[in-house]
């Protein structure tokens, strides 16, 4: 099969980070928002060096001849890649940071340097610095008495070379990010703004007397935080002690990326590189701010100016649910779809607190993956822990980033009566699924919820995700034995409805795809839509290229890696790829295999790339309703439509807001104001 087909994984993530950068650069998006973009370029770049660039480097000491299964590029041919398509990116986060911010004057709100403030203003700032700032830095000249310190990771620090009176060179650090003293400084007499880390710059000569200044940067280190648990794990240790040492550990990773905010000499860089142990390829020169995580009290200082934010949006009540009867019963009646954020959560944590309180539930199973800082839901699973309720909560530690908050929850489970377990050896398990089991003097019942998103209030304002609730009893003891499973550190085999990976999704998905060839074949109308974050199992990739071959309409919404390249002539010429990336966050996956009148329509927690479908315990979930199935299709039909948001890619890899005459819809705008339209005529 030709590989021009196929696109590296890491190149295709920088063109999702490229696209989320054009958000930035789009004079359409309200100001503020669009330095928010910036921003999340810049963390989401943080992450991909952190996970993705250092899985290379490891691999690169491991395995250098190793080749990834889509473009046979070995860890180092895609190093070399990777790193010039960041110098492009990153000089353009610069330039469009810059006209952002000098946008931003004409409102009122400034961000200084030292070439840009009066005399008296100086005369403020070295004051501020004498009196708030001077006593709490602490300063490092290295030396045989003094080794070269620790660099935390993300943390910024001033760098400077200084040479003695008799003309030996010493290096001097001063960290910037002690947290005791405000990163913003505001100056007096209006909104005014200087990074302190900025004003500790140009002022280390106070610092460093007796000392004459040759070079100086500001300096931020980004860590290798790829480090697999399992590998590692010892059977005899705590779990999640082992867990809590284990971040503890990849806070000390070596370094995959060292950033500057001036130009040093060659000399200097590599001897920076030296004592951080990296290699000058690695050192990136920003002429923005090294961390852009402030640009948040930039926005608050403006939030009262309508025109440089979007407007307003709220979660909508669904009309599915009528608020004066319980949950479980109006889910027993007909299954129920929330759409998030246009739609609240409250009925689903309604629906666990009511359960929680429920004399006749028995029991409430839940995965838990990522959830809120302060989460209604781990509370409401503590409630019914209190009343009797057996609760039995997978709490998956190994949730990248956020194992210390899902450590802590545990902890609090545990303590509360429930019974906690932490997932199976080799697999994360990423599902989302809840399973309220009622026993009534009639029956058993079953009421499953299967989600697409994280069980977390926050951010199911911000992500468009799916909640999918059904009293369906084949549903149900599918999800029984998946808890069963999952208690006994084991995965399902067998499915007839649920597919649920590692096992029963991958294989399940193909013969679907094998269906829709063998009635292309037969000269029938073939059909396959798919809804995801990232296409990378090159399995179900080669079926989707089959499939085109034969005829079959694919029609595919990934908003970030897709490492198959549609519209290419004779390979995949039925496929069309569009990514959405606007205000939300898109998230929900959904599949739909069968053209119009046998649709078989699933939600899932999966994307289709191989860590989700063979290396994680996943769900999706057959939607049986008429109603509901209805109002998926016409979703992502209205998501084909999207002409401002949508970017088409072509049998190049590029990706293009294709020019259009047609009225333009914006479907994250359409959904939301169709749920404002919906909820004031209930």
């Amino acid at each position: 099969m030709n590989e021009t087909i196929y696109m590296n994984r890491e190149l295709s993530w920088l063109k999702f980070n490229e696209r989320v950068l054009e958000e930035a650069e789009n004079p359409k998006v309200p100001l503020c928002e669009r330095l928010s973009f910036a921003s999340i370029y810049q963390s989401n770049l943080d992450e991909f060096f952190m996970v993705r660039v250092g899985s290379l480097i490891d691999q690169m000491l491991v395995a250098k001849d190793s080749r990834e299964n889509k473009t046979h590029m070995t860890p180092k041919e895609q190093i070399q890649a990777i790193l010039p398509q960041v110098e492009i990116l990153n000089r353009r986060k610069d330039e469009v940071y810059g006209k952002i911010m000098k946008k931003i004057e004409d409102y009122g709100v400034k961000l200084v340097d030292f070439s840009k403030i009066s005399e008296e203003e100086s005369k403020f700032l070295e004051a501020y610095f004498d009196v708030e700032i001077s006593g709490l830095i602490s300063p490092t000249i290295v030396g045989k008495r003094q080794p070269f310190p620790f660099l935390k990771n993300k943390e910024i620090y001033a760098v400077v070379i200084l040479t003695t009176k008799g003309g030996k060179e010493r290096l001097g650090i001063i960290p910037c990010g002690s947290g005791v003293f405000d990163r913003l400084i505001r100056l007096p007499g209006g909104n005014t703004y200087m990074l302190s880390e900025e004003l500790i710059l140009h002022y280390i000569p106070k610092v460093f007397k007796g000392y004459q200044v040759k070079e100086k940067s500001l300096l931020r280190v980004t860590r290798n935080a790829d480090i697999d648990a399992d590998a590692l794990y010892d059977e005899d240790l705590d779990y999640r002690e082992f867990m809590a040492e284990l971040i503890k550990r990849r806070k000390k990773l070596s370094p995959v990326r060292i950033e500057l905010s001036r130009k040093l000499s060659e000399e200097s860089v590599k001897m920076l590189c030296g004592y951080l142990t990296t290699k000058p390829q690695y050192v990136f020169r920003s002429q923005s701010p090294l961390d852009l995580s402030f640009v948040f009290q930039i926005e608050d200082a403006l939030r009262k100016i309508p025109e440089l934010f979007y407007a307003r949006r709220t979660p909508r009540k669904s009309p599915a649910f009528t608020g004066d009867r319980p949950i479980l019963d109006q889910i027993k009646e007909k299954d129920k779809l929330l759409s998030y954020p246009y739609e609240s959560i409250n009925p689903f944590l309604n629906m666990l607190h009511q359960a929680a309180n429920d004399k006749d539930v028995v029991s409430i199973k839940m995965t838990l993956y990522r959830v809120a800082k302060q989460s209604k839901v781990v509370e409401a699973l503590i409630e019914a822990a209190e009343n009797g309720k057996e609760v039995l909560v997978l709490v998956e530690l190994k949730a990248r980033f956020d194992e210390e908050n899902n450590i802590g929850w545990s902890r609090l489970l545990e303590d509360a009566g429930c019974r906690v377990i932490y997932g199976l050896d080799g697999y994360k398990v990423h599902s989302k699924l809840c399973l309220i089991t009622k026993k009534t003097d009639e029956q058993i019942e079953y009421y499953t919820q299967i989600g697409t998103g994280n069980y977390n209030e926050k951010t199911s304002r911000l992500y468009t995700d799916l909640s999918l609730m059904t009293y369906n009893v084949d549903i149900g003891l599918e999800a029984a034995n998946v808890f069963q499973a999952l208690a006994m550190g084991e995965t399902i085999k067998r499915v007839d409805h649920l597919l649920v990976a590692p096992k029963c999704l991958q294989n399940k998905v193909l013969d679907m795809i094998d269906e829709e060839i063998r009635h292309a074949e037969a000269g029938e109308p073939a059909y396959i839509g798919l809804k995801m974050n990232s296409l990378t199992d090159k399995k179900i990739m080669e079926k989707l290229v089959e499939a085109s071959c034969a005829g079959v309409k694919i029609d595919m919404v990934v908003r970030g890696i897709c490492c198959l390249i549609p519209q290419v002539p004779g390979k995949t010429e039925n496929i069309r790829v569009r990514s959405i990336v606007g205000r939300f966050l898109e998230h929900s996956r959904i599949y739909i295999f069968g053209s119009e009148g046998r649709e078989k329509i699933y939600s899932a927690s999966a994307d289709f790339m191989t860590r989700n479908t063979l290396r994680r315990v996943e769900v999706a979930a057959p939607v049986y309703d008429e109603e509901i199935k209805a109002r998926l299709l016409r979703m992502f039909h209205i998501m084909l439509q999207d002409n401002q948001q949508a970017r088409q890619e072509d049998g190049e890899g590029i990706y293009r807001i294709l020019p259009t005459d047609e009225e333009p819809l914006d479907s994250q705008e359409y959904f939301y104001a169709e749920a404002y339209e919906i909820a004031e005529n209930l």
